[in-house]
């Protein structure tokens, strides 16, 4: 059950991985566009995010960290707000607000930094 939940993990960790590596190619490719790979990254990480937090293959003396799941699934909703905004304000405006575009890259390094070191 450790190795199943430990593949659980890198799939979580990957999910980041693909948002934010969609995300630095926009950053520093000039372009600066919301593109559907940030979204399937997020909900990669979101799908195994809520696997990981379901109390399976826990031992019986170990309790889930809640403050650790609380912060992350609030963080990754927010990520999902900024992504959404920031695909609307695009269709209609043609650019993504930069402090939307920014704070979807700062936050998805946040939640991945959480996810290892606490």
């Amino acid at each position: 059950m450790e190795t199943l939940r430990h593949i659980v993990l890198f799939i979580h960790l990957l999910g980041f991985a693909v948002l934010f590596g969609a995300w630095a190619v926009q950053a520093f490719g000039g372009r600066r566009e919301i593109v559907k790979l940030m979204h399937i990254g997020v909900t990669i990480a979101a799908v195994a995010g809520l696997a990981l937090a379901a109390p399976w293959g826990l031992p019986d003396d170990v309790t889930p960290n809640y403050a650790k799941i609380g912060t992350k699934l609030v963080i990754l909703l927010i990520i999902g707000a900024f992504l959404g905004i920031g695909q609307a304000r695009q269709r209609k405006a043609g650019a993504v607000p930069a402090a939307l575009f920014w704070g979807i890259g700062i936050l998805t390094a946040v939640n991945a930094g959480i996810a290892v070191l606490w």
